[in-house]
């Protein structure tokens, strides 16, 4: 395992919660996107920065057990 898997696990969650459709919406009509997604999203970020530093990174590291709940 290494830090790249992390990030596109990161990547994959955080595309589960449509964050590219809510930034394209806060673009094209200039209303924020939503506190609870931002929120998710910083969680999410800092779940992979806290997996990438493990030495080793554990075999289960996309098991939801080690990222924020989304719903």
């Amino acid at each position: 395992m290494d830090a790249v898997q992390v990030e596109n696990e990161a990547r994959r969650r955080k595309s589960l919660l449509r964050l590219d459709e809510w930034e394209l919406r806060e673009f094209v009509t200039d209303r924020p996107v939503p506190e609870h997604i931002v929120q998710l999203c910083v969680q999410i970020d800092l779940a992979a920065a806290a997996l990438a530093r493990l030495s080793p990174i554990p075999a289960d590291y996309a098991d939801d057990l080690y990222w924020p709940r989304v719903w």
